[in-house]
């Protein structure tokens, strides 16, 4: 028996699969998955407030579909940054709204970059302008943009599947 399997029953289980699978577009969202789940909707909602209190669900948000609202410029900015300035000019980038990810990668071979950024905008010069407000605010001048010319996956994890 794993540690997963200790913490969770197998009611709690099939919450989790019920609901990473998005919430119906009905009025009652909620006691349509629990109708499914043979709860009531008060118990469906008492168990998602105590996954999240008990830090077992860290948010529970909605995934917009960036393309159909018009953002359709997406670019992954690599920054080359000092290795002791990595930490604290991810905080920074990371603190700006119009960033979606930010990570800190190993260098490679060829490729200098070690901080990667993403920007959504409604146009390439958008996110153009976002990376320079970035150098700006962290003092990193070496950096590219990456943008998108197909998305071919989107999707996000599945558990207990």
């Amino acid at each position: 028996m794993n540690e997963v399997d200790k913490i969770l029953t197998e009611q709690d289980k099939k919450i989790i699969r019920a609901l990473q699978n998005g919430l119906p577009l009905v009025t009652r969202p909620y006691q349509s998955i629990a109708e499914k789940l043979e709860l009531t909707e008060d118990e469906l909602v008492e168990k998602i407030r105590s996954f999240i209190t008990d830090g077992k669900i860290r948010r529970f948000g909605a995934t917009v579909q960036h393309f159909e609202l018009g953002f359709v410029a997406n670019a992954m900015v690599v920054w080359d940054v000092p290795e002791e300035k990595v930490s604290e000019t991810g905080r920074i980038m990371a603190g700006f709204k119009e960033v979606t990810h930010c990570y800190r990668r190993p260098r490679r071979p060829g490729w200098p970059y070690n901080l990667f950024t993403v920007v959504h905008g409604q146009s390439r010069e958008y996110c153009a302008g976002i990376a320079k407000r970035l150098s700006r605010a962290t003092g990193v001048t070496n950096y590219s943009l990456l943008y998108s010319t197909a998305e071919l996956k989107k999707s996000s994890m599945r558990y207990f599947e």
